[in-house]
């Protein structure tokens, strides 16, 4: 196959160690493994980053310093409400297609549930470290900072309630496996071409589900919020990530370009065949 003969090694004038033989080449000299890294080390940043950033709600308008403009997608007079999530949403968007693209149905369960496997591993340290006793100096020492008990800020800070890591976890899992086969089914129907249309399809299925079922059980079911305060912000939040889908397709088309140049016409096939019919 193309890829296991890839001959396209990033620095072809770096010295082999001696104790590997010269035919053998190291698993980050091919650059289908060196992507895969690549992408993935973006994908589990940005899983870890939007687990803690997450459950802040922040008003759209506070933030630019105007007064609310009356577009509660429920016809609320509030200001416009989003999860900060939603900032990382336009390398997300990419990075998730990129992955469904080039590695398929399986590239993306597997990077999905590592994420989740190590988010759920970070809690568990997390809450350790909430546990152990603080020093009275590092209690108090921030007063003079608007801090009065560094220890209720850090709990308040790393200590998300179980409902909100739970919902936080079973929604990324399910939007990102839900998004990956309905990438693919889609592309099955288009080919290679028409990126734009399973790319916007994919995210208006995916992120419908994991807009609200996030929210549903970290705030629904863990803080008692109203049904009502769920589809505003949850609806907010969808339609934002759906105009950003759409806004970022020229972005998504240049970025695959310079992947397929990267990896060459040959390898680049053979990954997308091989994301479409086996996994």
């Amino acid at each position: 196959m193309k890829i296991e003969e890839d001959k396209q090694i990033l620095d072809q004038t770096a010295p082999k160690e001696e104790s590997l033989d010269d035919s053998t080449k190291r698993v980050t000299e091919f650059k289908s493994n060196r992507l895969f890294f690549i992408l993935g080390g973006f994908f589990l940043a940005n899983a870890f980053i939007a687990e803690f950033i997450g459950v802040k709600i922040f008003s759209l308008e506070g933030s630019l310093g105007i007064a609310p403009l009356g577009l509660d997608p429920m016809g609320g007079d509030g200001p416009l409400n989003f999860t900060a999530g939603v900032l990382l949403w336009p390398v997300v968007f990419i990075m998730t297609d990129v992955i469904n693209e080039y590695f398929g149905v399986s590239g993306v369960r597997f990077l999905s549930v590592l994420a989740a496997s190590l988010i759920a591993y970070a809690f568990v340290m997390i809450f350790a470290a909430i546990g152990l006793a603080p020093a009275d100096w590092w209690v108090e020492g921030y007063t003079n900072k608007g801090i009065p008990d560094m220890q209720a800020a850090f709990r308040g800070v790393f200590g998300q309630g179980m409902w909100i890591i739970v919902g936080s976890l079973v929604a990324f899992l399910v939007g990102q496996i839900v998004d990956a086969i309905v990438f693919r089914g889609v592309k099955k129907q288009t080919g290679n071409n028409r990126i734009w249309i399973r790319a916007t399809v994919s995210t208006m299925v995916s992120q419908l589900i994991d807009s609200y079922l996030v929210l549903y059980i970290a705030f629904v079911l863990g803080a008692d919020w109203s049904m009502e305060m769920l589809f505003s912000i949850g609806t907010a939040n969808y339609i934002y990530k759906v105009l950003v889908a759409i806004l970022f397709i020229p972005i998504l088309y240049f970025i695959h370009n310079l992947i397929d140049r990267y990896l060459g016409e040959d390898v680049s096939n053979e990954l997308k065949e091989l994301a479409l019919n086996k996994n």
